[in-house]
């Protein structure tokens, strides 16, 4: 896991344009490294008129799909192994099974959405006679 500091856009790594910030480890009160930028207002638009433009194709997919999806945001998020954890304690102060906990609630719920929009139930569709 590379941090880059850089604002993803429509599918690229934008420098941006926004004031810099660090995160700080809570533990030690030392600017972590990477600087961030926030996105300016021409960015944000730039990710509303992108995240619109993908929603007719989005909403289309069948489900099945939609769970391949979802299944595999959850294994890119495991992908990322210990750095994401490391990264994350020295964001949040918090301890490491305590993150290792949260990673793995967010993937299995990732995969467990996966599996009810597979099924669709949650449609819940009638048919009244």
């Amino acid at each position: 896991m590379t941090l880059t500091g850089k604002n993803h856009l429509a599918g690229q790594a934008k420098a941006g344009g926004g004031n810099t910030f660090q995160s700080v480890n809570p533990a030690t009160g030392k600017p972590l490294p990477t600087d961030f930028r926030n996105a300016t207002e021409e960015e944000v638009d730039t990710a509303v008129r992108a995240a619109q433009a993908a929603f007719p194709a989005f909403r289309a997919i069948a489900p099945a799909e939609r769970q391949k999806f979802l299944n595999a945001i959850a294994e890119e998020i495991e992908g990322l192994g210990d750095e994401l954890i490391e990264r994350c304690v020295a964001e949040s102060g918090l301890p490491a099974g305590r993150i290792t906990g949260e990673r793995g609630r967010t993937v299995g719920q990732l995969r467990l959405f996966g599996k009810v929009v597979a099924e669709g139930s949650w449609v819940d569709a009638r048919i009244d006679r």
